[in-house]
């Protein structure tokens, strides 16, 4: 079956790359496509969500998704990855420790925030561990040419924060970043319990290295950005926490 992104209310951001927003609480979920291989950034808020997302990326791809990247263990990014059995998962080193040990305060956390509590129960159980931990920077060759960097660029929003950087292919292409929820565009970042506020500013200084300034910045909720929007957010959270530099 051939479809195009905007067939399955996907954004193309790139050749073979693009993005959903999802319903609920507006969690951006991404694709990229290799000649092989496929990764999806982020994986939705339940099991059902997640199958959803895995036969749409499949459709898009013509072949089944192989590495999922987790961007930072909240209930609606990591929830569906159950549903991609076989992929190959990676997370910010210590994401882990936060599965193995805090199940109880991510199942509370989604049922607070609207969750069913079936569907929490049933994604807390199947709950799926990154296989592959990054501590710093880490390429994925998914064949074709098409490489992506997932660089660990925590404590920020979380302890474990995750960003994908995508290198444009085609003439014309702008890189694009997927961000998590270390930028967010929908509404202000939210800065919980297990955020660490006064490394947030740096974090996005080290994202905009990264990423530079014609970059696609696509936020973990909310429309995509550019680099200045993510330099404007850098100084609201210094402001808001008071962080210097």
């Amino acid at each position: 079956m051939t479809v195009t992104w905007e067939e399955l209310g996907w954004e193309r951001l790139a050749a073979g790359v693009g993005r959903c927003r999802l319903p609920g609480w507006d969690c951006t979920a991404g694709l990229v496509v290799g000649d092989g291989g496929a990764l999806l950034v982020d994986a939705g808020s339940s099991l059902g969500e997640g199958s959803r997302l895995r036969t749409q990326a499949q459709w898009l791809a013509g072949h089944r998704v192989t590495h999922l990247a987790l961007t930072h263990p909240h209930f609606d990014h990591v929830f569906g990855a159950a549903a991609f059995a076989g992929a190959e998962v990676y997370g910010a080193v210590g994401m882990d420790t936060v599965f193995a040990h805090e199940r109880a305060e991510l199942r509370a956390d989604a049922v607070h925030n609207g969750l069913d509590q079936d569907a929490a129960d049933e994604a807390i159980d199947a709950l799926v561990h990154p296989r592959h931990q990054v501590s710093g920077e880490w390429t994925l060759d998914l064949d074709g040419g098409r490489q992506v960097l997932l660089a660990n660029l925590g404590p920020a929003h979380t302890a474990h924060d995750l960003v994908v950087l995508v290198p444009g292919t085609a003439a014309g292409d702008r890189e694009v970043v997927f961000c998590g929820d270390l930028v967010e565009e929908s509404g202000e970042p939210q800065a919980g319990r297990d955020a660490v506020p006064s490394r947030w500013p740096a974090a996005l200084d080290r994202l905009l290295d990264l990423g530079g300034e014609d970059a696609l910045y696509v936020p973990g909720h909310g429309a995509v950005v550019d680099a200045e929007f993510v330099r404007r957010q850098r100084d609201a959270l210094a402001a808001r926490f008071g962080v210097s530099g």
